[in-house]
């Protein structure tokens, strides 16, 4: 029976691309039930509608000015979700910090995916940051981690971490797309992990 599962983006969606071609070609035993943004201008939103997949949009935004609170709106995300019950959720580029509130609806069973390793440059602007840490001399790799999702931004417990070097040729860029290349693996391998290890 095939897992479900639900990816959370705020962008351009390149690694929610990486799960729908898994999922497709069968890497992946998981089915994307919904794909939710928090950007109504999210690139990932069009990705989802060409693979056919259920989106829906929720803006913070909208809340805020009706008065309502960041709890009030992650309350009514995750009741949306939990309507689906899906099996996993997936943050792939989700810009948004999720509050405990949310977290409880989903215990143990939310990843996210972050451009960088265990301990480093949590929260946001990872590979931004790792650059300019490297060009003064303080780092020599920086690295990606999928981790499961605890109130402590980018603290929870590591289900993969793959190090990255950064070469003294680098630009920006050149990193930027060296550690989108792991991202798009390394979310796949993660949630196969994932579903492993609850099997037992």
């Amino acid at each position: 029976m095939s897992n479900s599962i639900i990816v959370l983006i705020s962008g351009n969606g390149s690694n929610l691309q990486a799960l729908i071609d898994a999922a497709k070609d069968s890497t992946l035993n998981a089915t994307i039930t919904l794909v939710v943004s928090n950007k109504k201008s999210a690139y990932g939103l069009v990705r989802a509608a060409e693979a056919g997949i259920p989106t829906l949009v929720l803006t913070l935004k909208e809340y805020i000015d009706i008065g309502k609170s960041r709890v009030d709106y992650d309350i009514a995300l995750a009741k949306k979700i939990k309507e689906l019950n899906p099996d996993l959720l997936v943050l792939a580029g989700w810009m948004h910090i999720l509050s405990k509130e949310f977290i409880d609806y989903f215990p143990e069973q939310i990843i996210n995916l972050h451009p960088a390793l265990p301990g480093q440059f949590d929260g946001a602007h990872a590979i931004e940051r790792a650059y300019e840490a490297f060009k003064r001399g303080e780092i020599t790799e920086t690295g990606v981690m999928v981790h499961k999702v605890i109130p402590e931004v980018d603290k929870g417990e590591p289900l993969l971490v793959e190090r990255v070097p950064i070469l003294e040729s680098d630009t920006l860029e050149d990193l930027e797309a060296r550690i989108h290349s792991v991202e798009h693996r390394l979310i796949v391998q993660a949630v196969i992990k994932f579903f492993k290890l609850v099997a037992f």
